[in-house]
């Protein structure tokens, strides 16, 4: 059994003028929600591995400011098929995990997030900006993930609970 967690990126700012989206920023609530996030993952004893994050600005720092709050040892990636990816991308990602990580943590975007949580779990839940589902998957090995894994929300976070 793995545990996959699930997080979309904090809130980011509209207000920058920046060339395109890839470039956006966190607002300042972001700022403040990503290493909530990460403390509140630190005190439910589910502090991930492995990380794979979207490259775009607005994912990037969500991840460094969650990795910032905890006891995080592992490996972070920065992907840019992450970003705006569609749910097929993550399946092929999510295999190039090392088996020795239980607990991974994809930080993304919506609609794809969503998608996949909807794909593996079959239920319909929104993903509002930082928050985390928590899932358990029913492999031994990360190479045999693929969207028919009938995994289980155990849990979703939102940083307003």
């Amino acid at each position: 059994m793995k545990t996959l967690l699930l997080m979309r990126h904090a809130k980011s700012s509209w207000g920058y003028k920046v060339k395109d989206d890839w470039d956006r920023p966190l607002a300042k609530r972001g700022e403040k929600n990503a290493p909530e996030m990460g403390k509140l993952l630190m005190e439910k004893e589910l502090v991930p591995q492995v990380v794979l994050s979207s490259a775009a600005v607005r994912a990037k720092q969500t991840s460094e400011l969650l990795i910032k709050a905890v006891d995080f040892r592992g490996d972070i990636h920065y992907l840019s098929s992450l970003y705006m990816g569609e749910v097929d991308v993550y399946p092929k990602e999510i295999r190039h995990l090392p088996d020795e990580a239980n607990c991974a943590l994809i930080i993304g975007h919506n609609p794809g997030l969503e998608t996949l949580l909807q794909t593996l779990t079959g239920k319909i839940e929104a993903l509002p900006t930082a928050s985390i589902a928590y899932l358990t998957v029913p492999i031994d090995t990360w190479k045999d993930f693929d969207l028919d894994c009938a995994s289980e929300l155990v849990h979703l976070w939102k940083p307003k609970d």
